[in-house]
């Protein structure tokens, strides 16, 4: 195989303008259904982030067999368990297979589906190329070894991302989008509980903070789930959303926020609270561990949000085309969760 295009310069504007022209349409149009059905659309965008953070966006995080009975694949990998989204994406290629059989790619409508439900949760809108084509294979390993885990510390946060050529302003630009969507208690127990094997819970942690996650959190009930943005301003004197969740095990999906509310769902709330040493995960909040990725929560919490969003915008393009296949590379699916037999 050829290797993979970093930037993307293979990848075309509106690249099924005459294959097939009613397609970013149709991705739009099933994912505006989403957020007015369901008004989960954080899962695209998470779905979208753990596929192109391992091997490039390939929708290699959509297969479901491997080609081997005894090889495992992404979604069995522990930072995916309990990562959902990959049924609202089958329910988009079920529409655009209907107008245009065997003609875009898993990899594009994830892609496209991830801008759209940005968009529609209040962030900017940016420019996504199309062409990319679809893995051959899954990566259960390299999923589990380097999606990022929520009690990362900031050189490891830092190392991963420039791995895959983000700088530190990137980084926190794209960790911003932790403001939207929700936390399972098992994300945040050992910081809570036992930070670091102590038995004690961690130390940079204000005290009345901890004790609303604890209420909310309590020792013996790991699967609650913490809903983002459901504090008051500056202190967490409204209770926080808690909903019951039948996830098992560990999962490293970073979707969470803050301690300061807000009146839309995608804003700097999160900078904010992490000034304020309210950050809900131990990664989060080390972004205050070091000078220059505090500086970068310091802008970007400082002003009315607009050099955040122009940022996101950016780095989101860069996720977009990061390690593509293209041309004769891959394959197109016909079932996301399979790869066409030759």
């Amino acid at each position: 195989m050829k290797e993979r295009i970093r930037d993307g310069s293979n990848l075309q504007y509106n690249f099924y303008k005459v294959s097939c022209p009613q397609a970013e349409n149709i991705v739009r149009s099933a994912v505006t259904d989403i957020y007015f059905n369901h008004r989960d659309l954080h899962l695209l965008f998470f779905v979208s982030f753990h596929d192109c953070f391992i091997q490039g966006c390939d929708a290699s995080l959509l297969l479901e067999d491997n080609g081997d009975r005894n090889s495992s694949y992404e979604k069995q990998a522990i930072p995916n368990q309990t990562l959902k989204g990959n049924d609202k994406v089958d329910l988009i290629k079920e529409e655009v297979e209907q107008a245009c059989p065997g003609v875009v790619s898993c990899a594009d409508i994830l892609a496209l589906a991830a801008r759209d439900s940005v968009f529609l949760g209040g962030g900017p809108f940016y420019p996504v190329l199309t062409g990319r084509r679809d893995s051959l294979q899954s990566f259960f390993q390299e999923a589990t070894d380097q999606i990022p885990r929520p009690d990362d510390n900031i050189t490891r946060t830092l190392h991963l991302f420039n791995l895959r050529g983000f700088n530190a302003r990137e980084t926190v630009s794209l960790l911003g989008a932790h403001n939207i969507g929700k936390i399972c208690c098992d994300f945040i127990q050992q910081r809570l509980y036992d930070f670091q094997g102590t038995g004690q819970p961690d130390p940079s942690i204000p005290l009345d903070f901890l004790s609303q996650m604890r209420q909310n959190c309590p020792d013996n009930n790991k699967n609650n789930v913490i809903s983002n943005g459901m504090f008051s301003t500056f202190t967490v004197s409204k209770p926080m959303n808690v909903h019951h969740s039948n996830n098992k095990g560990m999962s490293y999906k970073q979707a969470l926020s803050s301690a300061v509310s807000s009146g839309a769902s995608f804003d700097t709330h999160y900078y904010q609270s992490l000034l304020r040493g309210r950050g809900l995960l131990f990664a989060d909040q080390q972004l205050m561990a070091e000078e220059k990725t505090a500086k970068l929560v310091s802008a970007y919490a400082s002003d009315d949000g607009s050099t955040f969003r122009m940022d996101f915008a950016r780095v989101m393009m860069k996720l977009s085309n990061l390690d593509v296949l293209t041309g004769n590379q891959g394959q197109v699916r016909l079932n996301c969760s399979r790869v066409v037999s030759s």
